[in-house]
């Protein structure tokens, strides 16, 4: 092993021939919209390489694991190839394949989601009848007159 390979990967960092940073390659792979805006991810600690949060420095090589939570889901996908311009996306998903795992997790939550409760349904009463609203006009109007602090 060279020299220049074992300082890679004592410090994960430093940047060699076959690298790229990752908040340029989710930018890429169409994961962002805008490098900054993956960068902000990486940033609030969204984004996780190999198993360990990461910097928007990082540099990112094919091989490896990259966790991204994209509310409501969560992704994991292997690093398959390298770019360092923005493309068409049938390119941009040539660039990671997803775990089956992980698309596993994505079709039960979305699954969750659609099945899940109606929040409407949750509501005990319905919209304030005229009588309602108008009562409650007329209790502000009192408890606006009994505030302390005037």
């Amino acid at each position: 092993m060279s020299r220049r390979h074992e300082e890679l990967e004592d410090n994960p960092d430093k940047m060699g021939p076959g690298d790229q940073r990752l908040d340029k390659w989710l930018w890429a792979a169409r994961f962002y919209k805008t490098r900054s805006l993956a960068a902000q991810a990486i940033e609030a600690g969204r984004v996780h390489v190999n198993g360990a949060s990461a910097k928007a420095s990082r540099s990112l090589r094919p091989g490896d694991l990259v966790l991204m939570r994209q509310p409501p889901y969560t992704r994991t996908v292997e690093v398959l190839g390298l770019s360092s311009v923005r493309g068409p996306a049938p390119v941009a998903q040539q660039l990671y394949a997803e775990t089956a795992q992980s698309q596993q997790d994505r079709q039960q939550a979305a699954q969750a989601r659609r099945f899940g409760v109606e929040p409407a349904l949750s509501q005990e009463q319905g919209r304030p009848t005229k009588r309602d609203r108008r009562s409650l006009v007329e209790w502000q109007r009192w408890s606006a007159v009994l505030d302390p602090e005037d």
